[in-house]
């Protein structure tokens, strides 16, 4: 005799693994009925507005899949978004060269949190808080101590030279749209099937998932654990310098003290959203993407409410709170019917959720 589990059951399975799309829809469709003019282009311009977030929230979900966090996303976009600034201004307007400038910046910042995490073992949760304090200041600290020319002729903002050859090239690559569609997004979209790809068909995707459910299982298995942690990092860095590079092409400029605040937090919302554990070792890299686009579409929805814009984040942290809550009591509930059930089972010796087939 052959036990198949029920369509009822595979059903189940198919709704909890991918519940990341239907909490978007559902959140979308409260966001059209508080939004009476919604419209294609209104729609659409979600996409731009999540990409950097986005981004920034791929980065997290690898390094959240290892079992650690990144809270220093933020300070980062600033850093790399600000010295990328000058880097344009320096070179007359080169874009290759300041893409090239704030992806390697980004792998080298990376580098140093996948270090200190990875081959040190310091907690992640310190060495990113201490780095965000760090790319902070320095931020700031440039933009006060280098030469107003490079910085845009600002005193507190990097702002990239209207004149540079490149200058208009780059504002339309990040404001302009592809058959309704704006630029930006379409990247988001890209990096999102790459990083969908790489957890799940390659051997590196495979063993970040290993290391995230079980260290020492992972060690075990010949995986250099402390390598997959500083690769994740190392790759988060280049994601930042990515993000850093859309944001100077979509704003023009960079605010040493705002650009980036709270993103590492916005990020992390992105990356529950999207069903990706905490814990490590759960999740898929797709939830990302519905994750950070729910995240966009919650703040659209506070603002067309008119609320107060004060209040915003207190209600995108209770939404992360609950979100949370409801990934840890999940599992716990399940387990707790499961235990419940077994008596029935061996009672009966047949379960419902499964249909028994002649051999």
């Amino acid at each position: 005799m052959n036990t198949y589990p029920s369509k009822t059951n595979m059903l189940g399975k198919i709704l909890q693994s991918y519940s990341f799309i239907f909490v978007f829809f559902i959140i979308f469709l409260v966001y059209a009925m508080t939004n009476q003019s919604l419209s294609w282009g209104a729609t659409m311009n979600i996409f731009r507005h999540s990409a950097v977030i986005g981004i920034t929230a791929l980065g997290m979900g690898l390094v959240c899949l290892t079992g650690e966090i990144d809270l220093s996303a933020g300070s980062t976009l600033a850093l790399i978004s600000g010295i990328s600034v000058v880097v344009f201004n320096l070179t007359g307007g080169n874009i290759p060269v300041t893409l090239a400038f704030s992806l390697t910046m980004g792998a080298f910042l990376g580098f140093i949190n996948g270090t200190l995490v990875g081959v040190v073992k310091m907690p992640s949760f310190i060495v990113t808080l201490a780095t965000m304090l760090i790319y902070r200041s320095l931020a700031q600290y440039f933009c006060q101590h280098i030469e107003k020319s490079l910085i845009g002729g600002g005193s507190s903002v990097y702002k990239m030279t209207s004149g540079a050859a490149g200058y208009d090239m780059m504002y339309a690559f990040g404001n302009e749209k592809i058959a309704t569609i704006p630029i930006v997004g379409i990247v988001l979209m890209l990096f999102t099937a790459a990083f969908v790809y790489i957890t799940n068909e390659t051997k590196f995707g495979k063993k970040i998932y290993a290391v995230g459910s079980s260290e020492k299982g992972a060690f075990m298995a010949g995986i250099n654990v402390r390598l997959m942690k500083m690769n994740a990092f190392v790759i988060m860095g280049i994601m930042m310098g990515a993000a850093a590079f859309l944001w100077i092409c979509m704003n023009g400029s960079s605010d040493p003290a705002t650009t980036g605040s709270s993103y590492e937090m916005y990020a992390i919302a992105a990356v529950v959203l999207g069903g990706v554990a905490m814990s490590g070792g759960k999740g898929k890299m797709i939830g990302v993407l519905f994750g950070s686009l729910s995240y966009t579409v919650i703040d659209k929805i506070i603002i067309a409410l008119k609320m107060d814009s004060l209040i915003n984040d207190a209600i995108k942290g209770v939404i992360l709170i609950l979100v949370i809550l409801i990934q840890i009591a999940g599992p716990q509930i399940k387990e707790k019917l499961s235990t419940r059930r077994l008596p029935m089972l061996k009672k009966s010796e047949k379960s419902e959720d499964y249909v028994t087939v002649p051999a």
